[in-house]
């Protein structure tokens, strides 16, 4: 199935044409009908001469249901772009089309109707003005050209590029409404991805799930792009649903409150057709004064319509064309996402989103650095597919560290990526580098330093990332959750002798602090020492030989039990600076045992 909407001014016969080519009435309201305009978005759909079903979204034209024309334009690939050759080129229109241009909608058939009231050359001359589609005159009153407007969407569709069928799902609701007996039933255009009979959904961050499906009014077990669809969802009431929200493939998906974008005026650049505005260079003409922009605006997107407010980024204001959009309410956005920014009175500005995660802008000339990053993607002309965005090796670069995972929900392509990482984690390369060194540094400072401890200094998410690190960076290692540099140098091992020659015979008259450093116990020699068995630390400054603490129980065991801190300073032969510690660390490996705030035993099993 293929999906295209219908644009143009009011009452310019785009209902009518819908009806002559498929048969079904667009405008299925009773005050559509009623005033003769189309006020809600109409669907109807039709099988083309090469045997493909096409469906129509049928759009409002007056410019008080703009809002709905947008919904209609956003979620289709192409458009079948309708004007009358006895009214010509008029206000909605133009509207229409800088709509069009701005959301980048590259594909289209102009059709020039009510031929049989006036010469359509004075239309169509005015009309080649801005548009270069492919143009048919037709009469959907008498048929006139009905079939060669026919084969020419035939090779429009044919044209259009195939959908992922693999992709996740993100639905757009345009209507929500209920069914007696089936209950809540919301319809969209699914533009990639699959639906399924009893598939589980997000829809405001709660899981639904998909009681059945119809396409085109029949009933199916599942539903794949690109299709006009109707979801019947178990156990959802109705208030629940409204236009504007989603219905989205678990976990798949970035729900963004503030996005960074590149902004275009539609018609800012030369009309060569569909596009050409929006992405061949033209600056923003929204706001008074000329260039300016408003603090407050709408975005369009799908059919949601959520007010935002706008900063420009960078020191030359909306000349870099690069612009911060804080969301009244977060959408699920993809780096690519094509969107419309409106404002009463104001022309409509084109949205391309370029990071749906931007970095905070706390710093005093952090806008204007931000700008600097986007700058290659705000001012990069439009190729014939679309425009230069930034990739997954880009957004890495930006973010530093980053999940393979977030990376896809962003809409980007982690497999193009050969960078280090850990488990989903990746790291920036030149960052890797980086982190290794100062990691290196401190260990050198700190030996034996807690993997965690060394996770919180170098401002890593993940514990697997340092570990990685780790194995990066020979000699380093990991030993019961500490990390060292391996192996024991040779000025700590001299040290460590000193220390027994000072000691030798009084294993309990631990040097003075002081006198350490004198014996080449640097704070970093000790810490190496002890890491390695080489030294038993008490506390700060306090150090024995290993194998003192498992002597000084056997010594204590001899003592009428219970005894006191001066029991057991006496006959170890030592002072209360090294007794104290000593006995705590004893009672921390349950050899002794407190009885009260004064006496001890030693423990018997």
């Amino acid at each position: 199935m293929y999906v295209i909407a219908t644009a143009g001014h009011v009452d310019h016969g785009k209902s009518t044409l819908v009806r002559a080519l498929t048969g079904i009435e667009p405008d299925r309201w009773a005050e559509e009908r009623r005033r003769g305009m189309t006020i809600d978005l109409g669907f109807a759909w039709t099988t083309l001469p090469s045997g493909r079903r096409l469906a129509f979204v049928d759009v409002p034209g007056h410019e008080r249901f703009v809002t709905n024309m947008l919904a209609g334009v956003g979620p289709v690939p192409a458009v079948m772009f309708v004007l009358a050759a006895d009214q010509g080129w008029q206000a909605q229109s133009q509207e229409h089309w800088e709509a069009i241009e701005a959301l980048g909608v590259r594909r289209g058939l102009l059709v020039v109707t009510r031929c049989d009231l006036m010469d359509p050359a004075l239309a169509l001359e005015e009309a080649r003005e801005r548009v270069s589609w492919p143009a048919v005159m037709v009469s959907g009153r008498t048929g006139e050209g009905v079939d060669d407007l026919r084969r020419g969407l035939d090779l429009l569709v044919s044209s259009l590029p195939p959908p992922d069928p693999m992709a996740p799902v993100r639905l757009w609701i345009d209507r929500a409404f209920t069914v007696k007996g089936a209950g809540t039933v919301v319809t969209g255009t699914l533009a990639a991805g699959r639906i399924r009979a009893g598939d589980v959904l997000d829809l405001d961050g709660e899981r639904v799930r998909v009681k059945a499906l119809q396409v085109m009014e029949e009933p199916v077990e599942e539903a794949g792009a690109v299709a006009r669809v109707a979801v019947n969802l178990r156990g959802v009431e109705r208030e629940r649903v409204a236009r504007g929200k989603t219905l989205l493939t678990p976990g798949a998906w970035v729900e963004s409150g503030v996005v960074d974008v590149r902004l275009a005026g539609a018609g800012a650049g030369a009309g060569t057709g569909a596009g050409a505005g929006a992405g061949a260079g033209g600056g923003v003409a929204m706001g008074s004064g000329g260039g300016g922009v408003p603090r407050e605006a709408v975005l369009h997107i799908g059919s949601a319509s959520v007010p935002v407010k706008v900063r420009a980024l960078g020191a030359g204001g909306l000349s870099t064309r690069a612009a911060r959009l804080t969301l009244a309410r977060p959408l699920p956005l993809r780096v690519g996402d094509r969107a419309l920014l409106r404002c009463s009175g104001q022309p409509i500005a084109g949205v391309l989103v370029l990071d749906v995660r931007p970095p905070a802008l706390r710093r005093r000339g952090a806008a204007a650095g931000r700008a600097a990053e986007l700058a290659p993607f705000v001012s990069a002309e439009t190729r014939s597919e679309g425009s230069v965005l930034p990739d997954a090796v880009t957004v890495l670069g930006w973010r530093g560290v980053v999940r393979r995972s977030e990376l896809a929900a962003m809409g980007l392509d982690p497999r193009q990526l050969e960078a280090p990482g850990a488990g989903d984690w990746l790291v920036d390369g030149g960052l890797w580098k980086e982190l290794a060194e100062r990691l290196g540094a401190i260990v050198a400072e700190e030996p034996g330093v807690p993997v965690d401890a060394a996770r919180t200094a170098l401002g890593l998410p993940a514990r697997e990332l340092v570990e990685e690190l780790v194995k990066a960076r020979p000699p380093l290692r990991v030993a019961d959750g500490r990390i060292d540099a391996g192996g024991v140098p040779d000025a700590v091992t001299e040290a460590v002798e000193r220390l027994r020659d000072e000691m030798a015979g009084k294993p309990y008259q631990a040097p003075e602090a002081a006198r350490l450093p004198e014996l080449g116990l640097t704070r970093q020699v000790v810490a190496l020492a002890a890491r390695a068995g080489l030294v038993l630390r008490l506390a700060d400054g306090v150090l024995l030989l290993p194998g003192a603490d498992a002597d000084a129980v056997r010594i204590l065991a001899g003592l009428p039990q219970p005894f006191t801190a001066g029991d057991a300073r006496t006959a170890l032969g030592t002072n209360r600076r090294v007794v104290i510690p000593l006995l705590e660390h004893l009672d921390r490996l349950h050899l002794t045992r407190r009885i009260d705030d004064r006496l001890r035993m030693v423990e018997t099993s």
